[in-house]
Parts: C-alpha cells; sequence; structure tokens
C-alpha cells in the first residue's frame, strides 16, 4: 500500500480578486492526489482562474504521514466560503 498524508490546506484568494477559498483536510497519497480531490470537490464556487494558487497552496500546508494503513483518499472536513 502507498504511503497516506494528512493535508491541512489553507487556500484563500483575498477580496478584490476573489472572496473564494476555505481551509480543507485531505487524505491522499501526493500533492497531486490532494489537488484532484480539491477540485472534484469543486461546485463552481471555486473559480478555475485560482487553481495556480491552490497548487501553491497544497505545497505549503501541513502535511502528516499517516501510520495506519489501507485508508481511502478523501476530503475529511472542507469549510468554503
Amino acid at each position: 500500500m502507498a504511503q497516506k498524508y494528512f493535508y491541512v490546506v489553507d487556500h484563500y484568494v483575498p477580496f478584490p480578486a476573489s472572496e473564494y477559498g476555505g481551509l480543507w483536510n485531505v487524505i491522499a497519497a501526493d500533492d497531486e492526489e490532494c489537488f484532484e480531490l480539491i477540485v472534484a470537490e469543486d461546485d463552481g464556487n471555486f473559480n478555475q482562474t485560482h487553481y495556480n494558487k491552490l497548487r501553491e497552496n497544497i505545497e505549503k500546508s501541513y502535511t502528516y504521514a499517516l501510520a495506519e494503513d489501507g485508508l481511502d483518499s478523501c476530503i475529511v472536513e472542507s469549510f468554503t466560503t
């Protein structure tokens, strides 16, 4: 099984460029999977023009290696505006 990580991603795009953002807690194998999971949850409120900044914020996020094997990749919790 691949190593999984717990990501705490703080992504906020300041006004006036946007008022979108939030905090995501994600279990993923790597940064790319974390990005894909967050983008897949986008219900249209999160503008695609901010996806590059999202990638940067994933790279800067608090990331913790998980000891438990067999965890599914998922968004554990999110708070977005």
